[in-house]
Formats: structure tokens, sequence, C-alpha cells
């Protein structure tokens, strides 16, 4: 039995690597146990199953279900995903420079990018794909046609649109190339006192963008009196970009974020390494529930090191620290093998997830940590802004227009009519009566609690068979709630006309004006402005008194 257990060891060690060897005997029977079962299952299922079964996908099946009891992170990629990688890490990839969606069942562009092959081909926001070099889009997914229309830069794709508003289909010959995306697409002046700087992902080169684009700002206005630093819906990137940008406004030597996990040796603290471009001036950063990873260390820093204000609604909360292991055939793993800590001592991770998203916790369930200079502040659900700011965007009706798209419907056809605007910065969308005749003849997802009772209702009358005797009053109840969804709706009108504007601008003036125009009636941004015009205010937030 003795001599059993050595071998068990030796193979393990092998297949697992030296960190088996530390595993008890119970535990690496238990592997070796498993390992045995899966593949007899996967013997016998190729061998005996009804069908004919594909390899590649059984097992990859396998592999996502084993991997998505762990966190939301840790992920197998097949070689047909791996180019994905190239845009997170570098900020490019090859293909032809448009965003893609499923809406309504048919692959539709969402966006096109600005100086891109999908835009100087002519494509537009809202079209249809309906074939890739005469391949059938129908029943794919997002990621089969992101992957079709990636390649190898000049290689060319044809593609065959249906254009909303037209009957007739059209064949666009586009040619690949390598796609760059700015990570700091538009930094300028909100007023003669408040600069703005947009970073949208933590590519290469982000921390060099922002200083370049700070030290423009104060070059050219020397009175300057704060400076915004935008991460509202930045979803993260390369650690060392964090960490420099944090240096941008902190001294060197200066802790940003240390990593801890299972194994020691891996343990790190990341630190500035060079003169800070300016250590003094007042700072806010802006986040939201889609900030997160680099994002919530360069806010959560600056909140810790007490050395700016952050603004919007709590971040994300992903601190975890994954790293990519080679598994052979040109596929990788992507495996979670430590959390990040931010200088106060805390985790900006959540600690429970549903349906891939973190669910927030309550603030009395959460540990207090302190900033350097006492301010209390929470961990286990990334950050908490010092002033928050409540977007009614969240709110389910709105939240069911965005999410099924129909504000997105509503703008392509919109723009049928409107086919330009003369300037992102001062246009605004005002035809609301349009867009509410447009919902009403649409089908509106959102359903009320009330609604739902008025459907079990009629179920049970149906059953009982007492709905003749009630089905007058519930269809004046079912208006009555038809009216009130209405009245939601007129209820949030500013806010629905804003993002109806930044979808339209989008359309025309691409990204950057997006950002040009959303700052202009902007809650988060106004806020910023009116803190930097009271600087007693800024010091008492930063001191733990404001």
């Amino acid at each position: 039995m003795k001599k059993k257990s050595t071998i068990l060891v030796v193979v393990l060690t092998i297949i697992f690597g030296v960190g088996a060897a530390t595993v008890n005997n119970d535990k690496l029977f238990e592997i070796t146990k498993n390992i045995e079962i899966f593949t007899k299952i996967y013997r016998e299922l190729n061998t005996y199953y009804v069908d004919d079964i594909d390899p590649s996908t059984l097992m990859k099946t396998g592999i996502d279900a084993m991997l998505s009891s762990l966190d939301p992170y840790t992920n197998y990629f097949s070689e047909t995903q791996i180019e994905n990688w190239r845009y997170m890490t570098e900020g490019k990839y090859e293909g032809i420079g448009a965003r893609i969606n499923t809406i309504s069942g048919k692959m539709t562009i969402t966006e096109v990018y600005e100086n891109c092959p999908a835009q100087e081909s002519g494509l537009q926001a809202g079209d249809v794909i309906l074939t890739i070099d005469g391949k059938s889009t129908e029943n794919l997914k997002n990621d089969d046609v992101s992957m079709f229309l990636k390649g190898v830069p000049g290689t060319k794709v044809t593609l065959k649109i249906q254009r909303p508003g037209t009957p007739d289909t059209k064949d666009y010959e586009i040619t690949r190339s390598e796609i760059k995306m700015s990570n700091t697409p538009y930094a300028g002046m909100i007023n003669d006192e408040v600069g703005y700087i947009s970073l949208v992902t933590f590519t290469q080169n982000a921390a060099k963008n922002v200083e370049h684009e700070l030290r423009k700002l104060k070059l050219a206005h020397p009175g300057m009196k704060g400076v915004i630093l935008d991460l509202r819906d930045n979803g993260g990137g390369l650690l060392n970009e964090a960490v420099d940008i944090v240096n941008i406004f902190e001294p060197a030597n200066t802790e940003v974020v240390s990593t801890r996990g299972r194994v020691v040796e891996w343990d790190k603290s990341f630190k500035t390494r060079n003169s800070p471009v300016d250590a003094d001036i007042p700072l806010v950063v802006l986040v939201n529930r889609h900030s997160a990873s680099a994002s919530e260390i360069v806010s959560g820093a600056i909140q810790d090191l007490d050395r700016g204000v952050i603004i919007g609604q709590r971040s994300f909360g992903k601190g975890l620290v994954q790293q990519t292991k080679e598994t052979g055939y040109n596929s990788k793993v992507k495996i979670t093998i430590s959390k990040y800590y931010i200088p106060s001592g805390r985790c900006i991770q959540a600690v429970s997830y549903k349906n891939g998203e973190p669910v927030d916790i309550p603030d009395s369930q959460r540990n207090k940590f302190k900033t350097r200079n006492g301010r209390t502040v929470l961990d286990g659900g990334g950050i908490t802004p010092d002033i928050k700011i409540d977007l009614h965007s969240n709110d389910a009706a709105i939240k069911s227009l965005i999410d099924s798209f129909l504000i997105f419907k509503f703008c392509v056809a919109y723009a049928e009519n409107h086919p330009k605007v003369e300037d992102p910065k001062t246009y605004k969308f005002t035809d609301f009566d349009a867009f509410m005749k447009f919902i009403e003849t649409s089908a509106y997802p959102y359903v009320t609690e009330t609604e739902s009772k008025l459907n079990e209702l009629e179920n049970t009358a149906k059953t009982e068979e007492y709905l003749a005797d009630i089905k007058d009053e519930i269809i004046a109840a079912r208006n009555k709630v038809q009216q009130e969804k209405k009245d939601i709706l007129m209820k949030h009108k500013d806010d629905l006309q804003r993002y109806i504007t930044k979808t339209l601008v989008t359309r025309y003036f691409y990204q950057k004006g997006k950002i040009i125009n959303g700052i202009q009636n902007d809650e988060e941004v106004d806020a910023a402005v009116k803190l930097f015009q009271d600087p007693g205010r800024y010091r008492k937030i930063l001191s733990g008194k404001g």
C-alpha cells in the first residue's frame, strides 16, 4: 500500500507539477480517481452515444463547466479564441473595426470605429450581416462572427448587408487591417479651470498617454485648478499601467497594490518608480458599476492615499489576478492565482456572484479599513465613491429599454430621416414624442409586478371559469398599468433624451464625439466641477470631515 501511494505521488507530481507533492495522499487519490472516471465517461460517450460527437466541443463543454464552478475569470480559451487576447493587452486587433451584437435574432452592427475598414467601406450602426464570405450568420454566436471578421491585415472579407429601411441587400468587400484603438480618446477643458481626461482601457501606453494629456492641459491652461480622470465603463487591463497612472499623481516609492495568493513566492508589491507629474493638483476620479480591475486599483489607491475624491457609483468589484498558462495546441487557460490588495489593506473583490455578476453585500457585512488620513473605507465589493450619484439608467424600466436594444433600434430608425447633425458638442435630441410613438408600436419588454399578478389572475380565473365575470375589470386594470408605464418613461424623460443623444452622436461622430457630447450634460462631471469650486469641501472630504 505504501509503495502504491508513493507511485501515486510520483505520477501526480509529473502531471500537476511540484506543487502536487505537498498535497496529502487522500487528496491525491481523489484527483486520480476522478480523472479516471472522467476519462472513462468521455470514452464511453464517444463510443456509444446515439449521435456523432465532436470531441473538441464535448471536451470544451466539460472544461467550461468545471471552471464555471470557480470564479467568472478562470477561463479556457481554445485556438479559435486566442486572437481576442491581443486587444485586451495591446489595444489592437486585426479585423474590420466594428462592434457586433445579436438583436432580435439577427447579427447586427451596433458601432463602427472611426478611420477603420468598416467605416471607410460605408457600413453603419444598424446594418444586419446576413452572410460572411457566403456563409450565413443565422444561428451563429457573437464570438463566431467576430472570429470570421478578424484576420490577417490585407486579406478581404465580403459581407452581405441588409440595411434597415431598404428592401435590397448589398455586398461589401472589406480589406482587413490592424485596428488600433486609442485608450485616451478625448482630453480637454470642461471650463477655464477644470481639465478632463477620458481613459477607456488600460492597454499599452495608457499611463504615458494620460501623462501626455495632463501635461498638455497644464501647459495650455496654467491656471487649471483641478482635473477629472474618467474611468467609467473602463473594464481594466494591464496592472503596470494602473500603477504608472497612480504615479502621475503620487511620489516615487508609494505602494499602489499588492498581490497575495496560495503560492507565497508569487506574492508581489507594486510601487511607483518615478517623480509625479503633479502631486498637488486637485483630482477627481469618476467610476461606475462597469469600472473594474485596473480601474478599481487606480480609483481605490487614489482613495486610500487620500490623493483625490471618487465620484459616481460603486465599482464592479474585480480584485482577482489571472495568469495565463499554455495548455498545448495553441490553447490557454486563464487561472486566478491571487487577489489585489490596495494601500489600506482591503481587497476590492466581490465575495459572491450570480450569473457571472458580482452580488452587492450590505456595508454592515464588509470589513473596515483606514485611509492614509484615517478615513474609513470598506472591502469586499468594489470601490464606494466619496460622492455617490444615483443614475436612473439603473431603474428597471430604463434598463429594459437599453438591454433589449429598443433605444438603439429607435436611433437607427430616427437616423434614416436625420442623416447628420452639425456639432457633437451642442447637439441634443428633443423629439421625445417620436420616441414614445416608437415604444408604443414596439414590444416593450418591461413587465411590472402588477402586470405579472394580472396575468396570474387571468389564468386562475380562466381555470376556475370566472374569466367572463371579471374580464372587463382585468382589461381596465391593464389599460391603467399601460398608462402608468408611459408615465414612468415621461418621469425619466431627461435621462432617456440624454441616452438617445449619446447613441445618435456615437453614430455620427464616433467615440470621441460621444464623450464630447456626454460631458456637456453629465451629473458626475457637474458634481466634480462644483467640488473644485469649493476647495474647502474638497479638503474636508479627504480629511474625513466632509
